[in-house]
């Protein structure tokens, strides 16, 4: 079984296109959550969201692309480019079929899809456009980034709602060590700020209503935390080959050592505590890590009364005594909750604090609940040496994602 680094991240987020500015942000606790502009709402709780405001389309792609690519299969290969140039892999020939994709996605090219039911049932329109299909399907991203990027390597697509682009990532890091690739492009995209997916967000009373403050709507953990916050985004990190990357004298950011994927079995929407704490568990005994190794956890921390109070659970049951020991954070509080995209930019956020050795900390945190007792790294980065870190995601449907890394 081979090593695998990530030598390349590239980003959009509610927080940033770059990494530099994604850092600079997490790192002191600057929110990127505003009032939402994209859609014209009326009515409802919340009017609050993390978009990707610095974002101009026709700045990466031409006309005719335009064409071809829903929001977030741009913001697929936006990405995709920046890990690739971060990681100094170009698009060659040469060994093209050793070089795969792994990108996923909760709602694939729901713009699309919400711009031609108004079509059809708002406007009664005759026919839709001819390039509907390839626009709004959800291995869209993934196609697109393997003909943009020359991969012609094993290439898939995960949808498992909030944890698809952990799902994913943790695929090419086996698929690497297995043997099948050498690089993968792996991570996670969503545009889900429609009028349909809010709308339906709205109705399960799910969402911060965002008064007062916007900058300040997600509260992870917070003792008067309401709700999640939607927003959008996408990251593409590039996992490697240990020995291929050592080779062509790349620069590991992290090594990923372990991935645990598990399923409650139990309720569509209330999370358990059993399936996250056996998946952080698997992940920690495929990276060979005991429980007082890992310093650092990357919450999945959404905001919501009921999942901050399973994650703590959770973490309890598989850290006993060491859970006080640790960091832990959710950068949701900043970036908002982007769906699929949220395990890839967090998973990109974890490599960059192990780097630099700070913990990102938890914003908006306005005092303790007395049921999430654990240390969350409150409005303040701290510095901490980070060897071993996990990132967590967990799903409606009980669909749990653990990534378990190191430094390298």
């Amino acid at each position: 079984m081979r090593r695998v680094v990530v030598t390349g991240l590239g980003v959009l987020s509610p927080l940033g296109s770059n990494l530099e500015t994604l850092w600079q942000k997490v790192s002191s606790g600057i929110s990127g959550i505003q009032p939402l502009t994209r859609l014209k709402l009326n009515s409802g709780r919340s009017h609050v969201a993390g978009e990707v405001r610095d974002y101009i389309p026709e700045a990466h792609f031409d006309y005719r692309n335009l064409e071809l690519l829903d929001r977030f299969a741009q913001f697929a290969i936006v990405a995709a480019r920046a890990a690739a140039a971060d990681a100094g892999i170009g698009i060659e020939n040469a060994n093209a079929h050793r070089k795969g994709v792994s990108i996923g996605s909760a709602y694939g090219g729901v713009e699309s899809s919400d711009a031609s039911y108004r079509l059809l049932y708002g406007e009664n329109a005759p026919r839709l456009h001819p390039l509907t299909i390839p626009r709004l399907m959800h291995n869209a991203a993934t196609s697109q980034v393997s003909m943009h990027l020359g991969a012609k390597g094993p290439s898939l697509s995960i949808a498992t709602a909030c944890a698809s682009s952990s799902h994913a990532i943790g695929e090419a890091f086996r698929t690497i060590k297995a043997g099948a690739a050498d690089v993968m492009f792996a991570g996670g995209s969503d545009a889900p700020l429609t009028l349909g997916v809010f709308k339906s967000w709205e109705a399960m009373r799910a969402l911060a209503a965002g008064s007062g403050d916007a900058s300040a709507a997600c509260r992870p953990f917070s003792v008067d935390r309401e709700g999640l916050v939607i927003g959008e985004g996408a990251a593409v990190l590039i996992l490697e080959d240990y020995e291929h990357a050592r080779a062509r004298k790349a620069r590991p950011y992290a090594e990923i050592v372990g991935y645990g994927a598990t399923s409650d079995s139990a309720h569509i929407t209330q999370p358990s505590v059993e399936g996250p704490a056996c998946a952080m568990q698997f992940a920690m005994q495929e990276g060979g890590i005991a429980a007082d190794e890992i310093d650092y956890i990357n919450a999945h921390g959404t905001g919501t009364k009921l999942n901050d109070v399973m994650e703590t659970r959770a973490i309890h049951e598989v850290f006993k005594s060491h859970a006080r020991g640790l960091s832990i954070s959710s950068s949701k509080s900043m970036h908002g909750h982007l769906m699929g995209a949220s395990g890839a930019v967090e998973l990109a956020i974890t490599v960059l604090a192990i780097q630099k050795s700070i913990v990102p900390p938890t914003a908006n945190y306005h005092g303790r609940d007395p049921e999430c007792d654990l240390d969350y790294t409150p409005n303040e980065a701290m510095e901490r040496r980070i060897r071993a870190a996990l990132c967590n995601s967990f799903a409606f449907g009980g669909l749990n994602a653990v990534l378990a890394v190191r430094s390298a």
